[in-house]
């Protein structure tokens, strides 16, 4: 049975389907000795196929770990200048991709694979999937503009779904809220929080759809069990 390189590659754990088309593009991959031109070219069981002149690594068993990710760290394969989640990992642990990402200044739950086609299909919106976050503001809190948050605005010309805050608690300026989004675009919440006059002190991802932060400590990594895992794809994912 034939299948997409592109996909092909992302199931191996090398990269995502979006950076395995853009190495095709960059002529760093070939098959069966010729260069590929097209990230939609079809592939057959056998078929030799190789990165920069290193062979595609076996696809194994999809597995997906949750990880705390500390403060300081780059959700990124590689960085000239900063230490990177994936150099932060503890020994032992093969070639995996996020699911999504956490920005520099974020901490809390990373979802990590070593499947890249699992890291796309747990993207998705439409997989209905929401993120939760405790998130710590400094500034006046003001219920009228927490509502229009919750209905949704466009700023800067993006448009931002809706999301579901609950104020935990408030001492002075400071506050603690529980934000739960479903699309988690980049620095979302610290642009929706800026939009309304608020400035995040620290945000903290506690859980991504039905996977918990729980009590992992940071740097922290753990195994999601293969049972647990096909429970919580329930059929949206061949393991």
């Amino acid at each position: 049975m034939s299948e997409r390189i592109a996909k092909l590659i992302a199931r191996s754990g090398v990269c995502s389907r979006r950076d395995a088309e853009k190495l095709i593009l960059q002529k760093r991959v070939t098959l069966n000795g010729e260069i590929v031109v097209s990230p939609a070219l079809n592939v057959e069981k056998g078929d030799d196929i190789k990165i920069d002149g290193e062979k595609l690594p076996v696809i194994e068993q999809t597995r997906l770990w949750l990880y705390y990710k500390p403060v300081g760290l780059i959700t990124s394969h590689k960085d000239s200048n900063r230490k990177t989640v994936f150099e932060s990992l503890p020994e032992g642990m093969p070639r995996v991709v996020s699911v999504g990402r956490l920005d520099l200044n974020s901490e809390g739950l990373l979802l990590l694979t070593n499947n890249g086609e699992l890291s796309r299909m747990l993207e998705l919106p439409q997989n209905g999937w929401s993120r939760r976050y405790k998130v710590k503001v400094h500034g006046a809190l003001d219920k009228n503009k927490l509502e229009l948050l919750e209905n949704g605005v466009t700023i800067d010309g993006v448009d931002y779904g809706a999301v579901k805050i609950v104020v935990d608690g408030t001492q002075g300026t400071n506050s603690w809220l529980t934000i739960t989004l479903n699309e988690g675009k980049n620095r979302e919440i610290r642009k929706l929080m800026q939009y309304i006059g608020l400035e995040v002190a620290r945000l903290i991802r506690l859980s991504y759809g039905p996977f918990q932060l729980g009590s992992l400590q940071k740097g922290e990594v753990k195994e999601v069990p293969q049972k647990v895992l096909r429970e919580q794809l329930g059929g949206k994912f061949e393991l």
